[in-house]
């Protein structure tokens, strides 16, 4: 019993860390503390301990959360392999979390070591989402561990009569890749700086359509197109999978979460919009408008291998 509840721990304790180091990431960008360790890695300008200022001490705080949770990633993925053998999900879940938090430490790096383009940067935060997925997914496996697994090892085992139809499955595996291209675009808006791009909300610098597209107004449109089509794509997805797949209860909660935190996302990205020129109210919206979309995203993986499992219907 004990080794059964320090394992649900370990795992519980990755998904959090994870999840603070997106938020660690956020927050370099957000202060511009990226280089607050110079060009040195893993040293902090040739030094163990950091300068006392405060973009050494975010950025150095940011690699020793990195580098905790990189050895949680590692506990959790061998403890999966040793104790849940017969359940292929969550040994998938672990090394998807383990080969993208090395990936995304990586080019974290060489970030510091070399400079990196806007695209590789905003790349860097898409990889550190999947390995926070992965993370999600595999505490959501252990806490439902108990439940009958399917004969098969991938997942538990769900109502077989049951069938999504061939459309749904099909818009929840789509909402899930799109999410991740504005998650993308969203995060390349915030490495090229494009976000008064677009000043006040909903409106574009007080015009629906932007007569002039160069520099960040372009961008920081397109994030807002990109984001409206999958606030409407996911509201639909919430709508019809409560309603109409509501008997299969994770379903059900998944669409319903989806529903809830893409208008959240929604909400979040106009305050971020309307406070550019509010530094603290800004700071703490971008971070709300990272929490909010690390859970959508989240979500959304799960939802997609639930409709997976139960098959499709015309």
């Amino acid at each position: 019993m004990k080794n059964g509840r320090f394992f649900r721990t370990l795992i519980m304790a990755t998904a959090i860390g994870m999840f603070l180091v997106l938020l660690g990431g956020i927050t370099v960008t957000k202060t511009g503390s990226g280089m607050g360790c110079g060009d040195d890695w893993p040293l902090c300008n040739g030094k163990f301990l950091p300068a006392y200022t405060l973009t050494s001490i975010i950025e150095y705080s940011h690699r020793m959360v990195s580098g905790i949770v990189g050895i949680l990633v590692l506990a959790s993925t061998i403890a999966v392999w040793r104790r849940m053998k017969q359940r292929k999900d969550a040994k998938l879940y672990a090394a998807t979390a383990l080969f993208f938090t090395i990936l995304q430490a990586l080019l974290g790096a060489a970030a510091v070591k070399w400079e990196q383009s806007s695209l590789v940067m905003a790349l860097h935060f898409g990889f550190s989402l999947i390995a926070f997925a992965g993370t999600l997914l595999l505490a959501i496996t252990v806490v439902r561990m108990d439940r009958p697994a399917h004969p098969d090892g991938w997942g538990e085992a769900l109502d077989a009569g049951f069938r999504v139809s061939t459309r749904f499955r099909n818009g929840v595996w789509f909402s899930l890749v799109y999410c991740y291209v504005v998650v993308y675009l969203g995060a390349f808006v915030r490495h090229t700086e494009s976000m008064a791009g677009c000043e006040g909300w909903p409106l574009c610098s007080g015009e629906v359509i932007p007569q002039d597209w160069s520099g960040g107004t372009g961008i920081a449109f397109i994030h807002r197109v990109a984001a409206l089509l999958l606030f409407v794509l996911i509201a639909w997805i919430g709508h019809i999978g409560y309603r109409r797949y509501g008997e299969v209860r994770p379903v059900r909660a998944a669409s319903l979460a989806a529903a809830i935190l893409i208008a959240l996302q929604v909400t979040t990205g106009g305050v971020v919009a309307l406070s550019l020129h509010h530094d603290q109210i800004y700071f703490f919206a971008s971070m709300l408008h990272t929490i909010v979309v690390a859970g959508l995203f989240g979500v959304l993986c799960y939802l997609s291998i639930l409709v997976g499992r139960l098959g499709s219907r015309t």
